[in-house]
């Protein structure tokens, strides 16, 4: 089945990663197009389901690059807004295994500038799934402008957020406040295991899981690194391992496993609505799914996804997988 739109809506940043310097007392950086949204919605289109991206794009050299990147992995930029403030900015440092700590610059920047004017203008007839989170869901002004689109399209398609917690740039605490009205909102709620730390610090993942299908949302996925995935329908559980890899780094990891899951639902029909006819088994697979995109992710420098015709064939131990009682 050929999979029907998904609208991302979300930033685009400038990652920039330190390299060996040319001389002493200088700092040389090598800038790739990153941002959680803009990487997933990279991810979809490489995968093969048409990928609209709602951003807003400045002209600077950073905006140009980023269009330059969206456009050649296929995503449609036809809505995307030609913003004149600047493009956001932040800088890398990975540690030994490959984890990013990022530094931001981001006071006024064309991501969180949203009006109702540039959203009302989009036309969601044809999406299945509106998938967003990240920053655009917690800067202001245009947070709020945000979360009325959502609450706009979520009669419609099938909603996706995941929050991206970025606590140098916005205080938990606004995610913790925001976090139950976005699982009024959302069907699949899909967070890594760092993120439960920062918004329910000390919780044990079952609980959380609980506590977010309790808010509305009937699926919640908390990635766990190289342990894998938890997931949860409902309440009913099941365990995805990860997929061994050599890792280069994580930058964009759970971002391509977001497209992964969204990708492998909607080629199977499964998007569309507020997930009825889905079971714990369509999840697992979705999942498997996603756990061998975000490996190939990893095993490559920066947000940089796999195609679709690089995606190995599944092994029989892609397909082992724990079943977990909901009451554990």
């Amino acid at each position: 089945m050929s999979p029907r739109q998904i609208t991302v809506l979300g930033e685009c940043v400038a990652d920039a990663f330190t390299e060996p310097a040319p001389a002493p007392n200088e700092l040389a950086l090598r800038v790739l197009p990153g941002g959680g949204p803009a990487n997933t919605a990279v991810a979809l289109a490489r995968l093969g389901t048409p990928a609209r991206f709602l951003a807003r794009l400045s002209g600077d050299v950073f905006g140009r690059l980023f269009r330059a990147h969206l456009a050649a992995s296929g995503v449609d930029l036809s809505h995307a807004v030609e913003a004149a403030e600047p493009s956001t900015l932040a800088v890398a440092e990975l540690d030994d295994q490959g984890r990013a700590a990022f530094s931001f610059h981001a006071q006024a920047t064309a991501d969180w500038q949203w009006t109702s004017a540039e959203l009302g203008r989009v036309d969601l007839a044809d999406t299945a799934c509106v998938h967003t989170g990240s920053l655009a869901l917690v800067r202001k002004p245009g947070a709020a402008v945000v979360e009325a689109f959502l609450a706009a399209a979520a009669p419609r398609a099938t909603i996706s957020i995941d929050p991206n917690v970025r606590p140098l740039l916005v205080h938990p605490d606004v995610y913790r406040a925001r976090l139950a009205h976005w699982c009024g909102l959302a069907d699949v709620l899909r967070l890594s295991e760092d993120d439960l730390e920062l918004l329910l610090p000390g919780t044990p993942l079952e609980q959380a899981c609980d506590t977010w299908h309790a808010a509305g949302t009937r699926l919640v996925v908390i990635t766990r690194g190289a342990v894998g995935a938890l997931v949860s329908l409902d309440g009913e559980r099941v365990q995805v391992p990860a997929v061994a890899t050599p890792v280069v780094d994580t930058v964009g990891a759970g971002d391509s496993f977001t497209a992964g899951l969204l990708h492998h639902l909607g080629t199977h029909g499964l998007l569309g609505g507020r997930l009825t006819d889905l079971s714990l088994a369509d999840v697992e697979a979705a999942c498997l799914f996603a756990v061998r995109v975000a490996a190939l992710t990893c095993s490559v420098a920066g947000p940089n996804p796999p195609w679709q015709d690089q995606l190995p064939q599944p092994t029989p131990e892609t397909t082992a997988v724990r079943h977990l009682d909901s009451t554990h």
